[in-house]
Parts: C-alpha cells; sequence; structure tokens
C-alpha cells in the first residue's frame, strides 16, 4: 500500500456515513481508519462529475494552471498568503491565466474545511478559502475535532453563511464521499504527492517563489 493510497483509504472511511461534525467523537481516528484498500476499491463507483471545478480568470487564457492544496498545510497557507495574491493581481485578473484550485485531503479536517469552503457555492468559493488559510494556526490547533468544526463553521459566518447552512454541508455524507473520490481521480492522474502542487499547461511542478513562477508563466506567454 503506497502512502497515498493508504491517506485515500483513510479520508474515505472517514467521510462515510454523513455524520461528520455533530458527534466527531464517534468518527474513527485517522490511523484506525488505514482499514485496507480492498473494501475502498470493491466499493460502487462514485459518479463524480456533479463536483464544481473551482476556478478563477477567463476562460479563454493561455496559460492554465491548476493548483493542489489542503487547507491544512502550512506551506499551501503560505502560498495562499504572499504568492498567490501577486500571481493574481498580476497575470489572473489580467486574463492571462485560468486557475484552477483542487482541494487535497490528507485528514479529515481538510476534508470538513473544503465542505465549508463550498458550501456557498463558486461566488464564495475563493473569499472562504482565503479565510481558512489566514485562520489555518488557530483552528487547527483547537482542542480536538469538535473546537475545529466551530472555528470553521465560525468561518463560515463570517463569510456570510447561516448556521442551518453550515451544519447542512458538513453533514452531507454522500457529497463528503463524492469529494474524496473526485480528489483521488484527480490526484492519481496529476501524480500529486505533496502540496502545494501545480499543473502548469499540463506539466506538474513544484511550490516556488512568485518570481520563479512569473518567469515560468511568462515563458509559456511567449511559446
Amino acid at each position: 500500500m503506497t502512502r497515498l493510497t493508504a491517506l485515500f483509504a483513510a479520508v474515505a472511511a472517514l467521510a462515510v456515513g454523513g455524520y461528520l461534525t455533530l458527534a466527531p467523537a464517534s468518527a474513527p481516528d485517522l490511523g484506525n481508519a488505514l482499514i485496507g484498500t480492498a473494501q475502498a476499491q470493491d466499493a460502487p463507483e462514485v459518479d463524480i462529475s456533479t463536483i464544481q471545478e473551482m476556478t478563477l480568470g477567463a476562460e479563454d487564457a493561455p496559460v492554465k494552471i491548476t493548483e493542489y492544496s489542503s487547507y491544512t498545510c502550512p506551506h499551501c497557507a503560505s502560498f495562499h498568503k504572499d504568492t498567490f495574491k501577486q500571481i493574481k493581481e498580476n497575470y489572473i485578473d489580467t486574463g492571462k491565466v485560468e486557475w484552477t484550485y483542487r482541494e487535497v485531503y490528507f485528514d479529515r479536517f481538510g476534508l470538513w474545511a473544503s465542505m465549508i469552503a463550498r458550501c456557498g457555492g463558486e461566488d464564495r468559493f475563493f473569499g472562504i478559502t482565503d479565510l481558512i488559510f489566514k485562520g489555518q494556526e488557530e483552528w487547527t490547533r483547537a482542542d480536538g475535532p469538535e473546537a475545529i468544526v466551530g472555528e470553521l463553521s465560525k468561518i463560515g459566518r463570517l463569510a456570510g453563511l447561516e448556521s442551518d447552512q453550515i451544519d447542512a454541508c458538513l453533514q452531507d455524507g454522500e457529497k463528503a464521499q463524492t469529494l474524496v473520490a473526485w480528489f483521488q481521480k484527480n490526484a492519481e492522474a496529476d501524480k500529486i504527492d505533496a502540496t502545494p502542487s501545480f499543473v502548469v499547461n499540463g506539466e506538474k511542478v513544484a511550490n516556488q517563489s512568485y518570481a520563479d513562477f512569473a518567469k515560468l508563466i511568462d515563458a509559456e506567454l511567449e511559446e
């Protein structure tokens, strides 16, 4: 069993059932969730066509960049607080880059954060994502799963979501399973084994400084 496959199995197990947050103590521990890939592989294929790709920028932009990022990854938070803002200002907002954000689920908390981010639809997704990364040190260090859910819910309410809406999103077990299947298919296809990782016009690239990203994007624009 590879590390990534084990993580797929773990998060898939944590996603099952829908009772994700209101009774977090009943959810299996991450370590206990490594139940073997046979069960995951024998499960019916999940229709992932319902999962919306979250994108920014012009559809006809000459450079297409896909980011793979985990809400619990400190390097991902650093990227969004600095490098991404510069890329957005200079390349996405100017029509040169279309940016697609894909969540990576290395733990149940990242999955819960994703469900909060997606709760407000595409219009609010990137704003909520920004808030989740800004508050990462606080909510990831909360005292236990229930407290983490509480902190994530605060972020959702700060973004304008209603409490009932947040609860419904977090309790959507079918959506959670579909997101995990979507993540697994994308990560396997693009050979993602670390976060943040990027695919630039079909080529996988590692995390790097804004200066290096700018050189890479400029080179693509010249072709």
